[in-house]
């Protein structure tokens, strides 16, 4: 697709080179920054100075002053000119001589070594090897030989440095460092000087054609290939870039960058490099030179001289755009990207993207819309502001100028169509979702928070409560009035609690449970209100609305003093903490909420306090005798109130005692409650006397033995078992009773329990007339536990022993050190040597005789010493 990308500018005009002489015709140019110098075919070098203005519409035009001509007096053409700004010189081709002159007067070097004859042509290094600032290398095609010669060029003089030779003939050449790419008489090669190396590249016919050895980088060339093709190689004679398709009659080319330049017969030709494709085309009659200055290209006809002056790249850039061609103005840009400065580059480069993905985001391309934006560090308001409203109205936010797009908002782009519309606020809320928390966001958080709780209310998205449930930066005064508008009545306490405006939540919420406003956000609002009233760390917010929860459900609606924290000191009012005891008292009108409340205490928190305890024993015994005494007594609610009454006399050991048995004496229906009672007094025999003869619960009556010796000694254990054998067994009773139930029942508790039991004891208080035989487990299990228990203590005391005997040895290692006895050493006492080993130590280990050591003793008889052995 084409682009306009440069302008022919005339610089040189035909009158001003030669006047009414007809017959002259220009045969090549020179540029040096301001400097021009033409070379004719009557000999002749002129110099002019051009000037470079900027027209009203921000074009270059040039001013031409020609300064002075020389002749060179050959009669021949000027076939070739180069400058050396270095050395002030200018090198000439004529007559197949290279030659110096001074480039301000144009005339020759004195010295008559400035010469090199025989050449076809020439050129001169770019990148040159040699560190000689004031030196130029350039390489020479001879016109009779096979080589290429590299010279070295000063103010006056030129030396020979090296010659190669060539399999044919040269007849064109570029150089770059120490590679030569040439054209042959019927192929490209690539030519190391220096080693020698060479690399052929691709064949051509030098008599079709004219062949092309442009140098357009650091070892990097372009050639006229066959088929009408631009090639690029490398010094490693690689094409690293797609081909360029350009006319078979190529004449010239140029690289400025990222664009082609080609001469044919009639046009100038501009391909892209980046893509390869055809962007402009001039048309230029009777032309045949194009050069490449320092990024100034330079055309000349037979009779005049123009400059193509490219547009300046934003323009160009801006062009594409306007035409919707993004990529091709992306990669244009990403092209420019050595040629401008980095930070200029960047500034530039991200407007392009963020252009870019305005065009597609009206292309309805999002994917390549969003990448563009985050890719280019785009405002996120820039976006934002296209759709009404969602900006708030105390942001400062002012689009960009000149604007990135040409939309004065989403209808404008959309045109009425509502699903374009839908479309484009669906990706908004993908894109503010995606950037509100990256670096994009930063110092527009509040815009960009209520721009997407704005959307998200308009378009009834599921995320809205996420975003109010977390960290945020939505404006009140901006959002209230828009979920208001949008029935989002739930959302919106959320936002009042967020800004700490817990009153307004809950009176909102309050009214949506009641009917009053319409709101299905959440089907479990009240529950949640609940919750919410649990967690509040107002304890003036917790009393005006517990009233209302506790009316609608006080199941549920105790959780706000359930849920709540409780300390140390669990009775301690708190800062955040409500007092149980104002909350005891409060539930008093409550009675269901009240008893929930009291078993968190006491069961759920574990409190132990006998207030509480006693106040939800009491509140149990007042529920159980209140189903017991309806009529009839529903058996299901009766049990399950009964089963929390016994739990909570068993386990708890804080309630007043005498109080719960005092409310239940009368009842003759809470006989294992009563027997509970008597047994936390210590009235054993009371409770098994209503557990067996009231209730006539044996295994209720075990179980009573086993949970009242629970925690306590064997001794306590076994006096608990045998006051139930007693009981069982009562002599005092009439004989009629001690029989059948009774009976079976003693038998069992001792075949079930017969190792708690003395046997001795029991066997005095069993009746005369029991066989054995039912006594059998017992007695088995008794001999076993007497024999288990004997032998275990004889083992114990065995292990005693074993363990004090080896303490003691221990303790004598301790004490004791080794005593020496030799024939060498005597007895302190008698003063003679031992010959037996049997001695005996006195206080500080010195060893004595025995017989020495009994006649001291007999003589410190009065004393009667011991001596230690």
């Amino acid at each position: 697709m084409s682009v306009k990308a440069f302008e022919l500018v005339p610089a040189v005009e035909r009158e001003l080179l030669m006047g009414d002489k007809a017959r002259i015709n220009i045969e090549c140019i020179e540029c040096c920054g301001k400097h021009l110098y033409v070379g004719t075919n009557d000999c002749f070098i002129h110099h002019f100075l051009l000037e470079e203005h900027a027209t009203t519409k921000g074009m270059l035009s040039y001013t031409v002053q020609k300064l002075l001509f020389k002749y060179l007096g050959l009669k021949k053409p000027v076939e070739a000119l180069k400058a050396a700004s270095a050395l002030e010189r200018i090198i000439v081709l004529c007559d197949a001589t290279v030659s110096v002159i001074d480039m301000i007067t144009l005339e020759p070097v004195p010295s008559g070594g400035a010469k090199i004859k025989g050449v076809a042509a020439f050129c001169v290094n770019e990148n040159p090897v040699n560190g000689d600032p004031f030196c130029v290398e350039i390489g020479v095609l001879s016109a009779r030989r096979r080589t290429v010669q590299i010279y070295m060029v000063y103010e006056d003089r030129v030396q020979l440095v090296k010659e190669v030779n060539t399999p044919e003939q040269p007849c064109a050449v570029s150089l770059d460092g120490y590679f030569l790419c040439l054209a042959l008489s019927t192929q490209y090669m690539i030519l190391n000087y220096s080693t020698g190396a060479a690399q052929d590249l691709f064949p051509y016919d030098s008599e079709e054609r004219k062949p092309i050895v442009k140098r357009i980088g650091r070892e990097e060339f372009l050639l006229a290939a066959p088929g009408g093709l631009g090639m690029f190689a490398n010094a490693e004679g690689i094409s690293q870039r797609a081909p360029v398709n350009w006319s078979e009659s190529v004449m010239g080319a140029a690289v400025c960058f990222p664009y082609v330049v080609a001469l044919d017969e009639g046009f100038v030709t501009i391909h892209s490099m980046l893509d390869q494709q055809l962007k402009q085309t001039l048309s230029f009659r009777d032309g045949h030179i194009l050069q490449d200055f320092e990024g100034k290209v330079v055309l000349a006809s037979t009779k005049a001289v123009y400059v193509l002056v490219p547009l300046p790249l934003e323009r160009q850039i801006q062009e594409l755009l306007a035409g919707h061609r993004v990529e091709e103005a992306l990669a244009l840009t990403e092209g420019a990207r050595r040629n401008i400065p980095k930070d200029k580059f960047q500034i530039l480069h991200r407007r392009i993207l963020q252009q870019a993905g305005f065009i597609q985001f009206g292309q309805l391309q999002f994917l390549e819309a969003k990448e563009h934006f985050r890719t280019g560090q785009l405002d996120v308001r820039e976006l934002i502001s296209l759709y009404p409203l969602l900006l708030p109205a105390s942001s400062s936010f002012a689009r960009c100028h000149p604007a990135l797009h040409g939309f004065a908002d989403l209808n404008h782009l959309a045109q009425g169509d509502q699903d374009k519309v839908q479309r484009c606020k669906r990706f908004l809320i993908t894109y503010l979702g995606e950037v509100r928390s990256t670096e994009g966001a930063n110092g527009c958080r509040e815009d960009v928070d209520t721009a997407l709780l704005k959307l998200y209310a308009e378009q009834d998205h599921e995320s809205l409560l996420d975003l109010l449930a977390s960290p945020n930066a939505c404006l009140l005064a901006d959002s209230a009035p828009w979920l208001e508008k949008h029935h989002k009545y739930f959302a919106l306490g959320l936002l009042y609690h967020y800004n700490g405006q817990d009153s307004a939540a809950l009176q909102l919420w309050v009214r949506i449970v009641n009917g009053d406003l319409q709101d299905s956000t959440r089907s479990d609002l009240y529950e949640y209100i609940v919750d919410f009233l649990g967690f509040c760390s107002n304890p003036d917010l917790v009393w005006k609305y517990a009233d209302w929860a506790l009316q609608r459900d006080q199941t549920i609606g105790v959780q706000i003093f359930t849920r709540r924290p409780v300390g140390q000191d669990q009775v301690k009012e708190q800062k955040d903490q409500v007092n149980p005891d104002d909350v005891i008292t409060y539930l008093g009108k409550h009675s269901q909420a009240l008893l929930l409340y009291l078993e968190h205490l006491v069961l759920g928190r574990r409190i132990q306090k006998e207030k509480l305890h006693t106040h939800l024993a009491v509140q149990y015994t007042d529920r159980v005798l209140s189903l017991l005494s309806q009529s009839p007594p529903v058996d299901q609610q009766v049990s399950v109130a009964r089963d929390k009454l016994q739990l909570l006399l068993r386990e708890s050991s804080l309630y007043r005692v005498q109080l719960l048995l005092g409310k239940i004496q009368e009842c003759d229906q809470l006989f294992l409650e009563r027997a509970t009672l008597h047994g936390k007094l210590e009235e054993h025999d009371k409770a098994l006397h209503i557990l067996v003869h009231q209730l006539k619960d044996f295994p209720a009556a075990e179980a009573y033995c086993v949970w009242g010796s629970a925690s306590r000694d064997p001794a306590y254990q076994q006096s608990l078992f045998h006051l139930l054998l007693g009981v069982y067994l009562d002599r005092d009773l009439p004989s009629s009773t001690v029989t059948g139930e009774l009976e079976m029942a003693a038998v069992d508790l001792l075949n079930r329990h017969g190792e708690v039991f003395d046997a001795v004891r029991v066997l005095d208080l069993l009746p005369e007339g029991w066989s054995l035989q039912l006594l059998r487990p017992f007695l088995g299990r008794a001999l076993r536990g007497s024999m288990h228990a004997c032998r275990t203590s004889q083992v114990a005391l065995g292990l005693a022993r074993s363990e004090n005997l080896q303490l003691q040895h221990d303790r004598l290692k301790q004490r004791r050190s080794p005593v020496l006895v030799s024939q060498k050493k005597g007895c302190v006492l008698c003063h003679n040597t031992f010959s037996e080993p049997d001695c005996v130590c006195l206080p500080g280990g010195v060893p004595v005789h025995t017989h020495c050591a009994a006649q001291r003793v007999v003589r410190d008889s009065p004393t009667r010493r011991q001596l230690p052995v």
